[in-house]
């Protein structure tokens, strides 16, 4: 499947799915759904937890999979954001993130499986979310020093759910919404401890979150210094998600595709949320947006994040259809350097060039 997407994406800008989280609540899914009859006496509430309905509501995950192939998706997402021992504890349900993970995959699996052809296949990416919380900053303060958690636990989550997705059957891994940089190591880390110990790893997507305006991730870096702190891991994919619409993502979506030597994915928010935490861009306003990125030649996987429906990935992939994809360039062969910015050491040929310059 490796050499399968590798090629698809080679001749055609591939198409991501939209928000799992917006249709679930289109649905309205009370308690009662939540629990299903497996959990209808677990001792705390449990409604808001999306990825425990590929459990109890797994028609419902199935069925939002296959609106979003119809829509035209390539790529489906697993519902698996928050399915990690560190996002379940808060619904006392850590024990359950390896199952919730396997029965994911399953599900979009079949709703893939039952579309894909030989000339037009599907693809499952198992999503890893951020977790609910940051390794590099302190929840507390008055204690700028403090951590709510530490590298090796969230590695261990990370890896936890990896291993699943990928018994499960995934076509890619997606390391999606990073907003901490060091949570995100902490995922690579865990990947590449299970390459290591002879599992099978496909393919990484890497995809980032710029939180505002400012144009960097919660945790301060632009979007230079992002890649810089990510190409190590030679990902399939490095992109943007979430937080900002299309409008204000755009400048930085551009700047990812200037600087990384791998593909680029970008799948925003349908706008900014109004003041209710609604999305009211059309599919067409998005489609309008990431239609002119495909012409400018900056994005190879395109989809939506919050407030997408598949009217809005229909839009999207009827948007790119027939255009190229970003043409990714070679690797550069300097050393980069990232903090909050980036650093790139400047080699003698290129004090060579400088000078005749000069």
């Amino acid at each position: 499947m490796t050499a399968d997407i590798e090629k698809h994406a080679a001749e055609r800008i591939l198409v991501l799915d939209g928000a799992m989280g917006t249709m679930i609540q289109q649905q309205k899914p009370d308690e009662a759904v939540y629990r299903g009859e497996r959990f209808k006496d677990f001792r705390s509430d449990i409604a808001g937890n999306n990825e425990l309905l590929s459990l109890t509501a797994p028609d419902m995950i199935r069925g939002i999979h296959a609106d979003f192939l119809e829509a035209g998706a390539d790529i489906l997402c697993t519902n698996t954001f928050g399915a990690n021992a560190i996002s379940q504890a808060d619904y006392s349900m850590q024990d359950l993130a390896v199952e919730m993970n396997m029965e994911s995959v399953r599900l979009a699996r079949e709703a893939a499986d039952a579309v894909a052809t030989a000339d037009r296949p599907r693809w499952v990416a198992g999503g890893i979310g951020p977790t609910n919380q940051t390794a590099s900053i302190s929840p507390d303060v008055n204690d700028p020093g403090y951590r709510a958690v530490t590298f090796d636990v969230l590695a261990a989550a990370y890896g936890e759910a990896a291993r699943a997705l990928i018994e499960a059957g995934v076509d890619l891994i997606l390391i999606e919404t990073i907003f901490d940089t060091l949570n995100a190591k902490a995922a690579i880390y865990a990947i590449e401890s299970l390459r290591d110990n002879g599992v099978a790893v496909p393919p990484l997507m890497i995809s980032g979150t710029i939180t505002d305006r400012s144009g960097r991730t919660l945790t301060g870096q632009t979007p230079e210094a992002f890649w810089a702190s990510m190409s190590h891991a030679r990902p399939f994919s490095i992109g943007l998600n979430c937080a900002l619409g299309a409008g204000e993502m755009r400048q930085h979506v551009r700047t990812l595709s200037q600087e990384a030597d791998t593909r680029v994915s970008a799948y925003p928010n349908a706008g900014l949320p109004n003041e209710m935490g609604g999305y009211d861009e059309t599919p067409e306003d998005t489609a309008e947006h990431l239609g002119e990125w495909a012409d400018a030649g900056i994005v190879n996987i395109v989809g939506g994040c919050c407030g997408t429906t598949p009217a809005h990935i229909a839009a999207i992939a009827r948007a790119v259809e027939g255009k190229a994809p970003r043409r990714v360039p070679a690797k550069v062969k300097r050393m980069r350097l990232s903090g909050l910015e980036l650093f790139e050491a400047m080699g003698a040929e290129d004090r060579q060039t400088e000078g005749s310059a000069a």
